[in-house]
C-alpha cells in the first residue's frame, strides 16, 4: 500500500496533502520533532520524532520506498527517498527526481559556501511561497500519487 510522507517542519501544504491523501484513501505519515496539532483524520497519522538533526528525516528515508510519495524541501532526504525509489517533490511542486538530485546537491552546497564565504552574512532568504505555488503542488501531488499507485510497493512499513 502507497503512503505519503510529509517532512512536516515548515511545511506550508500538510492541509491540502491530507485532503489529496484522503481523496486517494492513502496513508499519510506527517512527521515533526513536535509543535504539531494531530489531525483527526484516522489516515493520517501525526509522528513526533526525538529532537536532533535529520532525525524525523531518517524516519522518513527509512520507511519510504517504490509507491511512495514524499514531500520535503531538505534536498539530501530527497535523494535518500529518490534511492529508495519514492517518488519526490517541494511543497511548491517542483519535483526532485534521479536526474536532478545531483545538481539539486552540487547547488545548495555552493549557496552554503557562497553564505559562509559572506563576512557581512547578508542573505535574501527563500522567495514568498504563493497562491500559485499552492495551486502547482496540489496540481502535481495529484499526478505524482496517480503515478505512484502504478508502482509496485515491495517495502512494507
Amino acid at each position: 500500500m502507497s503512503a505519503l510522507y510529509i517532512d512536516a517542519d515548515a511545511c506550508p501544504v500538510k492541509e491540502e496533502a491530507e485532503r489529496v491523501a484522503t481523496r486517494h484513501k492513502m496513508k499519510m505519515y506527517v512527521v515533526s520533532n513536535g509543535g504539531l496539532r494531530p489531525s483527526q483524520n484516522p489516515l493520517v497519522e501525526t509522528v513526533i520524532v526525538d529532537a536532533g538533526a535529520d532525525v524525523a528525516d531518517m524516519w522518513i528515508a527509512d520507511r519510504c520506498g517504490p509507491g511512495d510519495v514524499v514531500v520535503t524541501g531538505d534536498i539530501p532526504l530527497a535523494a535518500k527517498c529518490i534511492a529508495t525509489g519514492a517518488r519526490v517533490l517541494r511543497h511548491n511542486g517542483d519535483v526532485f527526481s534521479e536526474r536532478n538530485i545531483g545538481q539539486q546537491l552540487a547547488m545548495r552546497d555552493l549557496m552554503a559556501d557562497m553564505r559562509a564565504a559572506n563576512p557581512l552574512g547578508a542573505g535574501g532568504g527563500g522567495k514568498p511561497f504563493t497562491k500559485s505555488d499552492r495551486s502547482r503542488f496540489l496540481d502535481v501531488l495529484e499526478r505524482e500519487i496517480r503515478a505512484a499507485g502504478k508502482s509496485p510497493r515491495t517495502q512494507i512499513s
